[in-house]
Order: structure tokens, then sequence, then C-alpha cells
């Protein structure tokens, strides 16, 4: 059986780490910003062309968490036989594949089946991202928390290419005569994907790895970051139910088009600029502290569309969630980095994913079942909330290890 071997550092990677790390963000873009959470612009218009309940409608975010959950417990096993970089890459490619699909079908069972097998292919990107980004890190410890930011903020940029172009794809659709338009939707993120995939490729095999670390069976204990587990379990949750449904949200509030463009935009953009924002403070903690201070603010942050379309506010709430989320996520990262010795990172990435995917998988469901009773949709973002506040108080019982 093939092994992976070890290789020293590119010059590039030694002496460009910011462009490594944004080269390895395309992934995240990929991975999240266009595959995931897109469809929270086109939840809407499916749902209403596919007479879908929204307990449908958020099912799909959870079969695409199931098929994530699935494929965050394959990924170890493919990096024991295979490099960190190929994993990605695959992952990436088969990721833009996939989201062309959804395009080109109507059948609801095909649909859900497409976010399934989607979600597996995502969570190749995450796992086998999340570490080469750890192991440039760890060549630049100076600049760790921005590297880590970097990686997880790129599912920014994929939203604000999503927010700024699906919009219009689905108008021009509509005046064209098409009978579903959504679908030119998924074509063009598909396209996007692909895209970003093929400039992310090429950078992530310079990154170093060993044999050792691609090969860790995970010696330490999961019990000994419990409560930054847990806390995370909350974060997976909570965060998916507000990024599935705050577009539908805002459209039966009757916000405008542009201004629900603008809205995720920002969004997005946010989300890009918290890998400076948050930085020296992952660099910092070594225990739950920032997982516990992101999921706080999150809860606030979703709090406020479910109480209020003040537009004000609305833009304050998706600012604010976009600043933190994705950081919420880099937290983890940065927690094993702190406290697991490098071959015991794969192991450790891996059960923060699995954890992650499993709140993922609940979530939407909960949300959407809540959202077809009476309260609607901000009564299920008030359940998102209490999800995140309890992240935060649980997170903030975790301590960094010693030694």
């Amino acid at each position: 059986m093939p092994t992976p071997t070890a290789h020293a550092p590119s010059p590039f990677v030694l002496q460009h780490p910011i462009l490594t790390a944004l080269a390895l963000s395309l992934g995240t873009a990929v991975a999240l910003g266009v595959a995931r959470f897109s469809y929270a612009l086109l939840l809407a218009p499916m749902r209403n062309d596919l007479d879908w309940p929204y307990l449908v409608a958020g099912g799909m975010n959870t079969g695409n968490a199931l098929g994530y959950l699935l494929g965050a417990l394959v990924t170890p096993l493919l990096m024991r036989r295979y490099h960190a970089h190929r994993v990605l890459v695959a992952g990436a490619f088969g990721t833009a594949l996939l989201t062309f699909l959804p395009g080109l079908v109507t059948d609801t069972a095909m649909q859900l089946s497409l976010r399934i097998v989607t979600g597996v292919t995502s969570a190749l990107i995450f796992v086998s991202g999340g570490l080469l980004v750890s192991r440039l890190a760890a060549l630049h410890a100076q600049r760790a928390g921005l590297l880590l930011g970097l990686y997880y903020g790129g599912t920014g940029i994929g939203i604000v290419l999503a927010s700024l172009l699906v919009p219009p794809v689905m108008q021009l659709a509509a005046e064209r005569g098409a009978a579903h338009p959504w679908q030119w939707a998924w074509l063009l993120l598909g396209a996007l994907a692909l895209v970003a995939s093929v400039f992310m490729a090429l950078p992530a095999r310079h990154i170093p790895g060993s044999p050792a670390q691609a090969l860790a069976g995970g010696n330490w204990r999961a019990r000994s970051l419990g409560f930054g587990l847990v806390g995370y379990l909350f974060f997976g949750l909570g965060y998916i139910g507000y990024m599935t449904f705050v577009i539908a949200l805002l459209k039966e509030q009757g916000m405008a088009p542009a201004r629900i463009t603008l809205f995720f935009a920002l969004l997005g953009a946010a989300t890009f600029a918290s890998s400076r924002i948050w930085a020296r403070m992952l660099d910092r903690f070594r225990g739950g502290q920032s997982l516990a201070i992101l999921n706080g603010l999150l809860s606030v942050a979703t709090l406020m569309p479910a109480m209020t379309a003040a537009p004000l506010a609305v833009f304050a709430s998706g600012i604010l969630f976009g600043g933190c989320f994705l950081s919420a996520v880099a937290s983890t990262t940065a927690m094993v980095r702190h406290n697991l010795p490098p071959a015991d990172w794969p192991a450790g990435i891996s059960a923060f994913t699995i954890i992650f995917a499993a709140g993922q998988i609940v979530g939407p469901t909960i949300v959407g079942w809540i959202a077809d009773g009476a309260g609607g949709l901000q009564r299920g973002l008030v359940f998102s909330a209490v999800m995140l506040l309890a992240g935060a108080v649980v997170a903030s019982r975790q301590r960094g290890l010693v030694g």
C-alpha cells in the first residue's frame, strides 16, 4: 500500500505564507461559500418552485451535513494512504463537479442525494485543508492566527461571489423564459467552484508533510478537550440555522432584492475580514475562550433579525455574524495546535469536524420544523441563538492542556 512521504517546504511557501494561505482558502470558498451557504440564496425560489415546506428545505442542508459527517469520518483514513494535498484537491474538484448537478434535476429525492454526496466531498476539503494550514502555521508561528483565519475566512470569497452573481443570473434566466431559473444559478456556482479548485491545486502540493503526521492514529483522548468539543457541537447546531434561513426570513419580511444582495455580500466580506480581526485572540488563548467569545457574539447576531426587521439592525446582524462564524471554526483548529503534538493534529481536527457535522445535521431540520409552526422563521432563529449561547457557556469551561 503506498504511503505518503515527507517533502521539504518549497521556497514559495517559506517566502509567501499569506499567498499560500489565500490559495488554500479557495478550498473553503468551494466547500462552504459556494457548495453550502449559497443555498441560502436559492432556498426560497427552490421552495416556491418545488412546493417544499420549510422542513424539506432545511432538510437539504441536513443532508449536506450528514454527508459532511461521513466525509469527516473517512478523511483520516484517506490521509493514511495519500498526502493531505491530494485529498484536498480531489475533494475540491469533486465538490465543483457535484455543484453543477442540482442545475440539471428537479426531483426532490435526487436533490437531497446530491446534497449528501456534496457534503462528503466538502469534508475532504475541510479536514485536509485544515491540516495543511496548520502545518503552514507551524512554519510561521508568529503569523499562525492570521494564517488560520485567512484559510477559514476564504468562505467569505464564495459568499460574496454568490451574492453578487446568483440574483442577476436567476433574473436573466427568468427573462429568457427558463422553467426553473434557480437551475442556472447552480450551473454558475459549479463553474465558480471549478475555477477556484484550479487556482488552489498547485500551491497546496508545496506544503510539507511527514508520514508521522499523515499516518497519525490519534493518541490523544477526546475528553481532554471535551468542553471545547461540546461547545463546538452547540455552535454547529446554532449557526447553521441562520446561514440556512436568514435570506428566506428577509424575503418574508419584505426586504428589497437589492438590499438582500447587499446584506449577503457584506456578510461574506466580513467573513473574509475576520481573519485579521481575531488573529491575535487565536494566538493568545489556548483553551476555549476564543470559541466562547465568538459563540456569544453569534448568539446576539442571530437574535437580532428574529426580534426586528429594522434594516440597520438586520445589516448589523449580518456583519457581526459574518465577522465571527468562521473564526469560531478557526478557533478550534487553533485549540488543536495549541494543545496537541503535531502527530495528533489530523485526529484532533477530524474530531472537531465530526462534532461540527453532527450539530449541522440536526440544526436545519429543527429550525425548519419550528418555522413551519406558529412563530415562523423568527422563532426558529431564537432556537439557534439559544444553542449558540449554550455553546459559549460550555466552551468557556475548556482550559488549555498542560505540557
